[in-house]
């Protein structure tokens, strides 16, 4: 998998950015002591490498009523169904991520429900039907930590190891 190195003003700007999604980029421009130009088409060659994968709300589900979190390991009775269970899981608003993973599970989900009768039958009425051996169910009762990758800690382009507009060495 191929990656992008960053140099000290991609880094800065991601630190920036990350912080405050809402910033203008003339204040991200201001704080790097470049062009507003310079900011635009560093964040638009971010998104083309895909390090930047967008921006968005983040919603709190608690304040919406999903008081429960859960995090369910399934195992499917005919894992060669695996991309056909993925389907029918993105079918199922609740699930909000879905990992394939190591280990003994098949497939590993988070999901938000109101409570635990919610979650008890999401897990009889939209999971079971799926085809699932078992599953095994962890609730959360907090997310202690929550955080984005710390930008502070990755390393910085070394000038001989440049990498042009496309993630490919120059």
């Amino acid at each position: 998998m191929a990656h992008y190195n960053l140099d000290s003003l991609d880094k800065k700007i991601l630190k920036l950015i990350a912080g405050d999604a809402r910033i203008p980029f003339l204040e991200v421009a201001r704080l790097c002591n470049v062009s507003g130009a310079a900011i635009h088409q560093r964040i638009q060659k971010l998104n083309n490498l895909g390090v930047l994968k967008g921006s968005q709300f983040i919603i709190d589900p608690e304040k919406l009523g999903y008081e429960t979190c859960a995090y369910i390991g399934l195992y499917l009775q005919n894992p060669a169904k695996f991309d056909d269970v993925v389907d029918e899981l993105k079918k199922i608003p609740e699930v909000v991520e879905c990992h394939y993973t190591t280990g003994g599970f098949d497939m590993f989900i988070k999901i938000y429900a109101h409570n635990n009768h919610h979650l008890l039958n999401i897990i009889h009425d939209k999971l079971q039907p799926l085809g699932l051996s078992r599953s095994e169910t962890i609730i959360s009762f907090n997310a202690i930590i929550d955080r984005q990758l710390p930008i502070g800690e990755l390393p910085v382009e070394d000038e001989n190891d440049a990498v042009d507009e496309y993630g490919e060495d120059e």
